[in-house]
């Protein structure tokens, strides 16, 4: 099977930075998407980033110029630097990718278990 484990969570104070890193193992034979979302108790889970296999990136406007994605695709793995934390971003980050187990052409969605992060002063 397939995992995603994300690290880099934690507590920083509003204007720091902070890097999380997502990386996919088990049976891959090639990784499409692979995206950030993030979730608190009161919001609905929500996209924050996702680049493409080409490289391609979008972002959602609350982080756009604060957040960027970007993808080791030899190592499998995601990361998302995140600059000038603010209070609202505080939530449970989860990676996300869509992965094909065989050269089928079927992708599969996954997720992580998440990681927390917290921006407080």
């Amino acid at each position: 099977q397939v995992q995603l484990v994300e690290s880099g969570g934690g507590l920083v104070q509003p204007g720091e930075s902070l890097r999380l890193s997502c990386t996919a193992s088990g049976n891959i034979f090639k990784i499409n998407l692979m995206a950030w979302h993030r979730q608190t108790p009161k919001k609905q889970r929500e996209l924050v980033a996702i680049t493409t296999s080409g490289g391609g990136t979008n972002y959602a406007d609350s982080v756009k110029g604060r957040f960027t994605i970007s993808r080791d695709n030899a190592k499998n793995t995601l990361y998302l630097q995140m600059n000038s934390l603010k209070p609202e971003d505080t939530a449970v980050y989860y990676c996300f990718s869509t992965i094909a187990n065989t050269s089928s052409g079927i992708f599969w969605n996954f997720w992580g278990q998440g990681t927390q992060v917290t921006v407080s002063s």
